[in-house]
This record gives structure tokens, sequence and C-alpha cells, in this order.
């Protein structure tokens, strides 16, 4: 199954919820408290674009990268008619690769647990490369045991024309959370199924802190942090 597929066009309808003005003043409170200038920014595994689009609006020059085509596509409506508009290039980001630096890059949501473990030095080398020395990048992480406390689960999320069912199941071995999501839209009198399978990884904040050191980041504490619900940690690193 496809990631980030069909559910692309249901997306945002799927996570109201998400504070994503908490997000983005967070964002801002770090730089705020770096105090250096932060004028042209990196979203990581943007998605649909709603943080991207955010941090548009507040006056900076943003820059988002996604590996699905489909989450561009509604990122790319999203922007439209901001000045200047974000540019959305589609990149995993393990494979980031940009035309010059930036001041600063976020990755929101989960966004690091879908890497893959062995991913994670690259991606990070690749960010100190396109970071301008002194810059952020700014993070947040889904804990080890809260990925395991969802092994098990059903959830649905519904409403008239739209179901959304997915089973989660922690696999040991991979260490990683794998659930299986079935869409069901409706079409008329008729409900079209489409399917989707996610895996996000058990990262543990230590290893991920030697890596950022590794890499030629240096861990930062974090302030203002915004509520973005339990099992979420947030990381500030400076490129060195």
């Amino acid at each position: 199954m496809s990631c980030y597929g069909p559910l692309a066009a249901w997306y945002d309808r799927l996570t109201g919820d998400v504070p994503y003005g908490a997000f983005a003043d967070h964002y801002e409170a770090e730089f705020a408290r770096d105090g250096g200038e932060f004028r042209l920014l990196l979203d990581v595994c943007c998605g649909t674009g709603t943080l991207t689009a955010e941090l548009a609006r507040r006056g900076y020059e943003l820059i988002g990268a996604d590996a699905s085509e489909d989450m561009l596509m509604q990122a790319r409506e999203k922007a439209a008619g901001l000045d200047p508009a974000p540019l959305f290039l589609c990149q995993s980001a393990a494979e980031l690769d940009l035309y010059g630096t930036v001041d600063g890059a976020f990755c929101s949501l989960d966004g690091i647990n879908y890497l893959e473990p062995e991913e994670l030095p690259e991606f990070f080398r690749r960010l100190r490369l396109f970071i301008r020395p002194g810059g952020l990048f700014l993070f947040d992480l889904r804990t080890p045991d809260f990925l395991r406390s969802l092994d098990g689960g059903v959830f649905v999320d519904e409403d008239d024309d739209l179901l959304c069912l997915w089973r989660a199941d922690f696999d040991e071995v991979e260490n990683c959370l794998v659930y299986g999501m079935d869409l069901f839209t409706r079409q008329g009198e008729l409900w079209q199924r489409e399917g989707e399978e996610h895996v996000e990884y058990a990262h543990e904040p230590e290893a991920l802190r030697a890596l950022l050191k590794a890499a030629g980041f240096a861990l930062c504490p974090a302030v203002s942090l915004p509520e973005a619900g339990e099992g979420r940690l947030f990381f500030t690193a400076k490129r060195l």
C-alpha cells in the first residue's frame, strides 16, 4: 500500500484538532530566544503545508519538502495567493537537496518518526549542509512508549461522507508501529474503499541526541512548548 496517497485529499479534515498555530508560536519563540535572523525557513515533511502557509503569512519565506506528490498538491493549493509564495519540492528527508542555505528548519507532527533509523545520519548530515552556521533545526518526536501504547488499537473517524478506520500493531523486531488504514468515501449512493499503510519508528531520544551531535548540532533547551497531546517531545538543535 502507498503512504499519503489517497489520504492526502482528506488529511486536513481528519486532523482538524491539530494546534498548528501553537506550533508556529513555539517556533517563533525559539527564533526570538536565539536572537539570530530567521527569514528563510525549511519545512521538512511539510505534508499539506498548513504550517508552511501559517509561517508564510507571518512574514517568513518558506521552502516545503515532502516525499508525497499528493500531499504537495494540497499544499500548493493552500498556499495559492501568498506573497512570496512558498517553494515546494518533492523530496524525501534523506534525499534533501536545496539550492542554497536556509536560516532554520523544522519537522513537525511525527515527521522524524517516519524516517528509518538507517536514514537519520544522512538526513542530519544534509540538514547541516543546508542550514546556515548558527541556524536552528526544530522538531518533535513521538516517544517509543507512546507508540507501543497504541499496539492492538483500532481507531475510527467518520462523518456523513467519510469513514477512516485504522489498526495499529507494534513490531518489536523492527521497533516500529505499523498501521493499516482504510478510507471509505461516499461516491453518490456507493462507497469507495482505498487503503494505505504507515510505519512510524520508535526512535530513542538519547540516540537522536547522539546523532545530532555527531552531525554537528548542539541541543538547546526548548521554551514555550505547545500543548500538542501526550507522548510528544520537542527538540531545538543549533547548527555549529
